[in-house]
């Protein structure tokens, strides 16, 4: 009996900017896809965590307790 194939439904592109970890503008930025749709862009650097939804342009400032928070509700439900 043939295997099937997984359809990708989700895929993540980096961006990894370490001049200096010291130096403001370094740190991770992820950008977010799901079926070819993005679904935003989190940054994580040295002064906190950045997530812009979508194609917004707004960014929203998470704190530290709030994105661990978020990844407890995804992991444990």
């Amino acid at each position: 009996m043939a295997k099937r194939r997984s359809v990708r439904k989700h895929s993540v592109y980096v961006n990894l900017n370490v001049p200096e970890l010291t130096k403001a503008g370094s740190g991770l930025e992820l950008y977010l896809f799901a079926e070819r749709e993005k679904l935003g862009e989190l940054e994580i650097g040295r002064g906190g965590i950045y997530w812009r939804g979508g194609n917004r342009r707004k960014v929203k400032r998470i704190s530290w307790t709030r994105f661990a928070e978020l990844l407890d509700e995804v992991a444990y439900e």
